[in-house]
């Protein structure tokens, strides 16, 4: 996996990046074929926004969260993605082991 940080209006530490990175070691653990993922944190005002733009194979899945606090921001959306990625892999697997019923007249 990948992971490409970014930060708007905002310095990233290395406690940041450790703390994303440690968050995101979830979805590894949920769904092997993740390609890469782009993170930009941002500050607007009070708003401390994070999103993540994860490349898997096949699909591309794209979470925002705002928090008046970073890692609370950080903490929802590593919560939704990981949501969102064990729904792709329940979908996945549904589609690839899906029953084919054939009838004969």
């Amino acid at each position: 996996m990948n992971l490409h940080l970014s930060g708007h209006h905002l310095e990233i530490t290395p406690a940041m990046r450790e703390y994303i990175t440690e968050k995101l070691d979830r979805i590894t653990r949920h769904f092997d074929h993740v390609i890469d993922v782009n993170v930009i944190l941002s500050v607007e005002k009070l708003k401390q926004k994070v999103e993540a733009n994860v490349h898997l194979s096949g699909k591309n899945i794209f979470v925002e969260c705002a928090d008046a606090n970073m890692y609370a921001a950080i903490d929802f959306l590593a919560d939704k993605l990981d949501r969102q990625i064990i729904k792709h892999k329940e979908k996945h697997l549904e589609h690839r082991t899906s029953p084919v019923i054939v009838t004969e007249d």
